[in-house]
């Protein structure tokens, strides 16, 4: 590998990383969507709700370890961090539910392209909140 790319990966290593662990946060959220849906037949606005606490579970350890590598420490600290997260993945996920009921409520977008949609715009906003709000340096 040349050093040039090698620079552009450490210059945008944690863009790469948020994006890669999103990606599997959504797949997290996605996956367990349809495993309600379709398996269980549960609601789908009770469906997002689950996927969601569950992808939420799944983004705060890989970013707060692997992404952002927080350096807090402390319960104190650390609870402050979580609460921040959750407050911040509540309002995206309050969007998430929005958009989904309008979506598919009221516009009649089928669930399955609607939910794509929403977590493409629930990325952009929680790389947003974390990067600015939660692990800032």
């Amino acid at each position: 590998m040349t050093d040039r790319i090698k620079n552009r990966i450490l210059r945008y290593r944690e863009v790469i990383l948020y994006l890669f662990f999103g990606g599997l946060t959504t797949l997290v959220n996605i996956v367990s969507y349809f495993i309600c849906t379709d398996l269980f037949g549960i609601h789908y606005l009770a469906a997002t709700a689950i996927s969601w606490a569950l992808a939420v579970a799944f983004a705060y350890v890989t970013n707060r370890i692997w992404v952002f590598a927080s350096k807090k420490h402390g319960f104190e600290a650390i609870c402050r961090e979580i609460v921040m997260f959750v407050s911040c993945r509540l309002l995206s996920g309050a969007m998430d539910m929005a958009i989904m009921f309008i979506g598919v409520s009221i516009m009649g977008i089928p669930d399955g392209v609607t939910k794509f949609l929403t977590q493409v715009l629930v990325v952009l906003l929680n790389y947003l909140f974390s990067k600015i709000i939660i692990f800032r340096k």
